[in-house]
């Protein structure tokens, strides 16, 4: 059998791929996908998650790509299919889909030495985070969990970020879903909106926009009220081999929680 020839568009992904044993097998990535550094650093960047060259993709001949309906463009999806046997769509929204994505991705590439193997690992080491995370009944707050300034903006409902949280009592506001995608899972704020004072706790992502100290004061601001916060984005949006770790992490935040 010849070997798969694996693009990767999401970071998320590319790090599990490398997880699965399979970073080897990687012949382009995104400029974004950065983890883990040394099995990517020579892996051939074709581009972002929203603009990839699909020239030079083409060029790299993949058997496989993988992209995520929240990462990708749909019309980058499409132009895929004109070139690529197989193009695995990704849509992790809930942590316990990370299950699903372990065997979606350990079905398409059986073949490989030790796939099988490494995918029920990643899937016994998940399980045993999100049991412990839900063996606490942890006491329930609203949160506003910001990824952008200028305009703000924070995570819909329905989004794996908010998800995530509410593993851990956290909730997020508003109250809203954002649906299978779009701009409506990451709503704008206008900064006035009157839950604003009803919030517990803010907190401040490192990604996409990278939120630090200098920040705190104005989101400070925006809730007078809550306690503010800077936390670790990766950890808590990325999806796939990371999902144990950011369940774990998520406990860490709560367990150092006042009260």
């Amino acid at each position: 059998m010849t070997p798969p020839r694996i693009a990767s568009l999401v970071p998320s992904a590319t790090e599990t791929l490398v997880a699965l044993g399979l970073g080897s097998r990687l012949v382009a990535r995104t400029g974004f996908c950065i983890h883990p550094a040394d099995a990517v650093k020579d892996v051939p960047k074709v581009g972002g998650t929203k603009d990839v060259n699909l020239a030079k993709l083409s060029q790299l001949a993949p058997t496989h790509v993988v992209v995520n309906i929240d990462e990708n463009r749909l019309e980058t999806a499409q132009a895929l299919r004109e070139f690529v046997p197989e193009v695995i769509v990704t849509h992790p929204r809930r942590p316990e889909d990370n299950l699903a994505l372990f065997e979606q991705l350990r079905s398409a590439f059986a073949g490989e030495p030790g796939v099988n193997e490494r995918a029920a690992a990643l899937s016994a080491e998940f399980t045993a985070a999100l049991a412990r995370c839900r063996a606490t009944p942890w006491p329930g707050e609203k949160v506003l969990y910001l990824i952008w300034r200028q305009p703000w903006m924070t995570v819909a409902r329905d989004t794996y970020i908010s998800t995530l949280l509410a593993e851990a009592g956290w909730r997020t506001w508003p109250d809203v879903l954002g649906g299978e995608q779009g701009a409506g899972r990451y709503p704008a704020l206008t900064g006035m909106e009157p839950w604003l004072g009803d919030i517990d706790r803010v907190l401040l992502s490192s990604e996409p926009y990278r939120f630090d100290a200098t920040h705190v004061a104005e989101a400070q601001a925006l809730c007078p009220q809550a306690r503010v916060q800077l936390v670790d984005g990766e950890l808590l949006s990325w999806w796939g081999c990371r999902g144990a770790a950011g369940l774990d992490y998520l406990r860490s935040l709560q367990d150092r929680s006042p009260g």
